[in-house]
């Protein structure tokens, strides 16, 4: 028994190593999905597209939450979370539609980042990740249609004339309700 205890205390983690790995990675694509909404906010602030300037802060906060949220649940499970350097964070953007592709493209990105650590978590059986990863999975639901539905209005209002003025207003109001 007092050989097992100190076995125990001797177990630094009960993360298994490619679990801990994957989430490493996951907290340097939320940072960088973070940053990357950060330059969109910035771009659309200098093209005059104040509602979307301000739709991207939101979202770069938001991405820098889930970062911290994931960057807390390595510490707290006793493994090593590491702080993410960010790079090729892009300063200007192809148009306005084009930013809010990228929005789409970075959403479904994460979430089938999410959905490869939920299959490893089964692999190894590590359910309590799994269970943790839940909340993401359900965020990505509603990530991916507000992008969905921001694209839409480029095809239903157009772009000519004040068309993106129009779409910029309406970006605030885009929302998901679950039920």
């Amino acid at each position: 028994m007092v050989n097992h205890m100190k076995d125990l205390l001797r177990l630094k983690t009960s993360l298994n190593e490619e679990i801990e790995r994957i989430l490493n990675e996951q907290v340097k694509v939320e940072a960088h999905s973070s940053a990357i909404y950060l330059a969109m906010s910035s771009w659309c602030d200098d093209q005059g597209y104040d509602f979307s300037a301000g739709y991207f802060a939101k979202q770069a906060d938001e991405e820098r939450g889930h970062m911290l949220k994931l960057f807390n649940y390595i510490n707290d499970r006793g493994g090593k979370a590491i702080s993410p350097e960010i790079v090729n964070v892009p300063k200007d953007f192809e148009s306005f539609r084009s930013v809010f592709e990228l929005a789409l493209e970075q959403e479904m990105h994460v979430t089938a980042q999410f959905n490869t650590i939920a299959e490893k978590c089964f692999k190894v059986k590590d359910f309590v990740t799994f269970q943790f990863i839940q909340w993401f999975l359900a965020e990505q639901i509603e990530e991916e249609y507000v992008a969905r539905r921001i694209l839409e209005m480029f095809d239903v209002i157009g772009e000519e004339g004040t068309g993106r003025w129009e779409i910029d207003k309406h970006i605030p109001k885009v929302s998901y309700n679950a039920e």
